[in-house]
């Protein structure tokens, strides 16, 4: 019975992310106008750079002082800008945020909505799936550490990792739920709507140190329900842990498609507060406060 719900999960997730990939390739377009991203950036500013053969996306907080860094994976098929209206929140909060392109980005020849391995057979899924994804934010880093006029914007003792769908995979990933790609340093994980099927047949999300916030949603049937239950993600994880599930979200509520302002404010509310709280050691009682519009708000 286990092994039935298992594939039948497992082709529910195939769904969603295939469908959304197809759909977030445009996200960055100026076709699709959202209200949303016209808010008030803080003086923040969006730039695109070349580093370790990547194009990437940066969010520059407006300061001189030594900023935060959140790196930012985006979801398959996806793209560095999908998720702007958190990332320019973000900044405008001064954190510095860095988002790479994936081999895997809209408009890859190479993959063509194709994964590595089929969403459906999650238990095929191994520390070598999707490698490339973690040598991307390794070279990343080595990077900027490498180049000392984005070295001395950095505070490193201030790094945290964010990804959506399989972006929530890669900082999974990164954190030690692939033992094997764990990478030094790292506050804080914010996984949004995360693919972590994976982990949960490999029972690894426990070697994850870092806190970590799971996001999820009422309309994500795709993804939300491995993060819940006894057996889910938030379950698996070591304390300290965050599950906020958003009423009415569905896989996309994490990107430029949400033109829901009330929904986009509390996504950028709880990230920030969990980030203030593991990053820059603020506390922010609200973060442990369902708000309205929040079903489910779970720690540990």
């Amino acid at each position: 019975m286990k092994c039935m719900m298992s594939r039948s999960i497992s082709k529910s997730i195939a769904r969603v992310v295939i469908l959304s990939a197809i759909c977030v390739g445009s996200l960055g377009s100026p076709l699709l106008p959202n209200p949303v991203l016209a808010r008030n950036t803080g003086g923040a500013e969006e730039t695109k750079v070349s580093l370790a053969g990547l194009n990437v996306t940066v969010w520059k907080p407006a300061t001189n002082e030594k900023a935060p860094l959140v790196i930012f994976s985006h979801g398959f098929g996806g793209t560095s800008t999908q998720s702007r209206f958190l990332m320019q929140a973000l900044a405008a909060h001064g954190y510095l945020v860095v988002a790479p392109n994936h081999k895997d980005a809209f408009g890859s020849k190479s993959t063509f909505f194709r994964p590595q391995v089929s969403f459906k057979k999650a238990d095929q899924w191994s520390d070598s799936t999707y490698l490339d994804r973690h040598d991307d934010i390794v070279n990343l880093i080595h990077a900027l550490h490498k180049d000392a006029t984005w070295d001395n914007q950095i505070d490193w003792s201030k790094l945290a990792l964010c990804g959506h769908s399989l972006g929530g995979y890669t900082a999974l990933g990164l954190g030690g739920a692939w033992p094997k790609w764990k990478i030094d340093g790292v506050k804080a994980i914010i996984a949004l709507s995360p693919y972590c099927h994976p982990y949960l047949l490999n029972g690894s999300l426990s070697a994850v140190s870092a806190p970590v916030m799971y996001q999820g949603g009422t309309r994500d049937f795709g993804i939300t329900p491995t993060l819940l239950g006894p057996q889910g993600a938030f379950a698996e994880t070591a304390s300290p842990a965050y599950l906020v599930e958003f009423q009415r979200a569905g896989h996309l509520a994490w990107t430029n498609f949400n033109r829901d302002a009330n929904q986009v404010e509390l996504i950028d509310h709880y990230c920030l507060a969990f980030l203030d709280k593991y990053v820059r050691h603020i506390e922010d009682k609200s973060l442990d406060e369902k708000a309205p519009g929040v079903v489910d708000l779970e720690t540990k």
